[in-house]
């Protein structure tokens, strides 16, 4: 699409019905409809994670209508899981097709008894994603499950390597011991993760999560390394040289532990994210992402990149990876998606296709309905170039909000970040207190923002999020930090 077509996109193309801006009924944000409904999910589900009961019906394109009527501008997307915005026409009417009804009515084992339009689904949807030198993909239920899926291939192609060949077979001892949990057939593996990184909940994903105590604590673990990530600072042109000395000693350390654990638990793969998003939206260079891609290499170590939160075009490219410049032959062995693709799975190399059938497998295996409706996304994404248009408008709100920040966050922000990264925004304040307190003053003043790490917020608008939202945006961030003084 061309470029000036790009430059004119408004939200308003997809929902002519969307709110100019917020309305907020309530004295505060939840109101008591919300709380009341939450009662009620109390009796049988902790609702003690709920931030608003939302009527989803109501809600249209940027803006996220909740119990009491409140219609809030949104850029927090459902934890940044959501694309297109509410209730999509263009959607909508995909899921009045014969297509997708059937899709959503008869769901499959996938794994054994696939549709006959599986191919030709993934073809038009998923697999024109692909990121490059990656051609398998395994379709899976969430980020966590997407994680693990990576994890297990990994080890499995590491121990067939270890046998010498891909097609190897499978020693009886090794068969016989993992019924016992013992070596050598459940080997003395590991995972290198990155402190502050997130990646799942499930047991292996936990384990190579290191961003909340809350979130690991009571939970057995596997024993697994962490290497330190980079502690940058900002502005990143005032501080160039520290920066890259804090990446140098990182570096180092992430060496010495892939050295080191080969004497007792050789790590099998390093997991990492473009940016630390959980842990508060921790960033590196380019430079420093392609260094562990050839370290991990050197090592014998495969890589896999978790782009769960930052996939599917939220930084102004497809996959934030695609921004490190990998040189060919350097690729990520594994990319992992879900939250805005709305499907889940795994990119691979066919080297990590796993020998033998039933290796990777469980009943769904996916969902084709999820899938049905990443192909819709993408094509709507193509069709109006929300990537292109999210690069542009995240371009335009970094500069709009390091205006806002030198003329009314003294003493309160610090630390603007994503410049490059598209919408992919984030800044600390002075305190976790403050920080919350700005979340929860900024939904009583019309727009629902999320937080993460211990004193950060971050952006996380929809592809739609445009100019007239940006304006809303900031003139509630300026509001909120006058309420805070």
């Amino acid at each position: 699409m061309s470029r000036d077509r790009t430059r004119d996109f408004s939200s308003s193309v997809l929902y002519p019905d969307e709110p100019l801006q917020p309305k907020v009924l309530t004295s505060t944000v939840p109101g008591p409809k919300s709380k009341e409904l939450s009662a009620e999910i109390d009796g049988f589900q902790d609702s003690r994670t709920h931030v608003i009961v939302a009527d989803y019906e109501a809600s249209r394109g940027n803006y996220l209508v909740d119990a009491d009527g409140n219609e809030l501008l949104d850029v927090f997307a459902q934890i940044a899981s959501i694309g297109l915005g509410y209730n999509s026409r263009e959607m909508r009417e995909l899921g009045k097709t014969d297509e997708f009804i059937c899709a959503a009515l008869n769901r499959p084992a996938l794994g054994s008894f696939p549709p006959v339009k599986w191919t030709k689904w993934l073809n038009e949807g998923l697999l024109t994603v692909q990121p490059k030198g990656l051609d398998q993909l395994i379709t899976t239920l969430c980020g966590s499950s997407a994680n693990e899926t990576a994890f297990k291939c990994a080890f499995m192609a590491y121990r067939q390597r270890q046998r010498g060949d891909r097609d190897a077979a499978i020693p009886p001892e090794d068969m016989d011991s993992c019924m016992l949990n013992q070596s050598p057939g459940s080997p003395e593996l590991a995972i290198l993760s990155f402190k502050s990184g997130f990646h799942g909940r499930l047991f292996g994903s936990l384990s190579a999560t290191r961003s909340k105590a809350i979130h690991k604590v009571d939970i057995p673990a596997f024993d697994w390394p962490a290497a330190p990530f980079p502690e940058l600072k900002y502005p990143l042109e005032e501080h160039v040289k520290e920066n890259e000395q804090e990446e140098v000693k990182c570096l180092e350390a992430y060496e010495k532990i892939l050295v080191e654990s080969k004497i007792s638990k050789p790590v099998a793969a390093v997991i990492v994210e473009p940016i630390l998003s959980e842990g508060g939206d921790k960033h590196a260079s380019p430079h420093f992402f392609r260094s562990i891609r050839a370290i991990a290499k050197k090592h014998g170590a495969f890589f896999i990149v978790d782009e769960v939160q930052t996939g599917a075009g939220a930084t102004g490219t497809m996959w934030c990876h695609e921004k490190w410049e990998l040189p060919v032959g350097q690729e990520p062995d594994f990319v992992t998606f879900s939250k805005k693709m709305q499907a889940a799975g795994v990119f691979h190399k066919a080297e990590t296709r796993p020998n033998a059938p039933y290796r990777n497998y469980n009943t769904w295996m996916g969902d084709p309905m999820r899938a049905l409706q990443a192909r819709g996304m993408l094509a709507i994404i193509r069709k109006h170039g929300l990537i292109e248009h999210t690069a542009k408008m995240g371009g335009e709100l970094y500069v709009m909000l390091e205006k806002l920040f030198a003329e009314a966050g003294a003493g309160k922000v610090h630390s603007l970040r994503g410049k490059g990264q598209g919408t992919f925004l984030s800044w600390d304040f002075v305190t976790p207190a403050m920080r919350d307190r700005f979340v929860g003053t900024m939904r009583d003043n019309g727009v629902q923002i999320g937080g993460c790490g211990e004193q950060t917020v971050r952006l996380r608008p929809m592809l739609i999020f445009g100019e007239a939202q940006a304006g809303v945006l900031l003139q509630a961030i300026a509001k909120t930090l006058k309420q805070l003084s």
